[in-house]
């Protein structure tokens, strides 16, 4: 450096050029930060927290139940501990470990805590997915929500040994009936729920509007990863053309119904497993009758 006037330092001749270049033809522009992506819906975020825990092995109802009851923005870490506590209560043996039961199963397999001596009836049956919303408006008519619906169903399965039942309903359903949507025998929904039967679907209120999911894609979904049957007189046509493997599944595995003086009424053949059904007809074959796997008429 060297003084100048007034005691300011002089930049070297190379220095100062350097400046002069700067200020007169400017200097090349940085590009520009990249954009954030645009924020992720709590929808978006829900499914994306849902298909996660799913490859972890956690039971598809288990982690609706969860989400239900945290805040949307939950951290994972908080979501984990979650599933951990209700798996721990719900079955003592950790995600994935070998069951009878298959690995991704609703919250409805496996006995009911109150009722844990009668599992033994259940083997050879498979998982039952009911679509709530269809069941509960034809028992009401289409105009009227009947949880009574619900209850007959579950019990006509029940009654013939099935524990792994699982009933989809949305999530608004818990809300104070109005003259638009009438709901009847409502405490019957959250009977259902404690008994780790029923899952409620999630939904939430934006801008005054009602933000649903779609509940038969879940119950789709869920009977397709487990094996089971739909008990639905819904065709899915929409979900049909969706996938190709849903197509068939869904033309093999819906159990259609019909209800009867109150009473729950349907073929039972597609709630066995192919070995069991193997083995009702060589028993047939041998004139044994099976009591055990007969409609139930009476």
């Amino acid at each position: 450096w060297r003084g100048g006037c007034r005691g300011r330092p002089w930049l070297p001749l190379h220095l100062s050029l350097c400046l002069w270049k700067l200020v007169h033809m400017g200097c090349p522009r940085l590009p520009p930060p990249p954009s954030d992506p645009a924020p992720q819906s709590a929808m978006d975020r829900q499914q994306s927290n849902v298909e996660r825990f799913l490859k972890l092995g956690y039971a598809y109802g288990d982690i609706l139940r969860v989400l239900e009851n945290m805040h949307h923005d939950a951290q994972t870490n908080d979501i984990l501990e979650e599933l951990l506590k209700t798996s721990r209560s719900a079955n003592p043996s950790p995600p994935g470990s070998r069951t009878s039961s298959p690995q991704l199963v609703p919250r409805g397999c496996g006995s009911p805590q109150p009722h844990q001596e009668d599992t033994g009836g259940s083997a050879g049956l498979r998982p039952i997915v009911i679509d709530g919303s269809n069941v509960a408006m034809s028992h009401g008519n289409k105009q009227v929500f009947s949880c009574r619906g619900l209850q007959l169903a579950v019990k006509w399965f029940w009654d013939r040994g099935h524990r792994d039942i699982t009933v989809f309903v949305p999530l608004w359903r818990k809300e104070t009936p109005k003259p638009d949507t009438p709901i009847t025998d409502q405490h019957i929904l959250y009977e259902l729920e404690q008994r780790n039967i029923l899952v409620f679907t999630p939904s939430r209120c934006i801008n005054g509007k009602r933000v649903v999911c779609y509940d038969d894609r879940y119950i789709v979904r869920l009977a397709f990863d487990c094996g089971g049957v739909i008990v639905s007189n819904d065709n899915y046509r929409d979900l049909q053309t969706e996938k190709p493997q849903w197509k068939k599944f869904i033309e093999e595995r819906l159990l259609m119904y019909t209800f009867a003086n109150n009473m729950y009424v349907q073929n039972n053949i597609l709630l066995y497993t192919v070995k069991v059904i193997t083995l009702i007809i060589n028993l047939h074959n041998k004139g044994i009758l099976l009591l055990s796997t007969q409609d139930d008429t009476s």
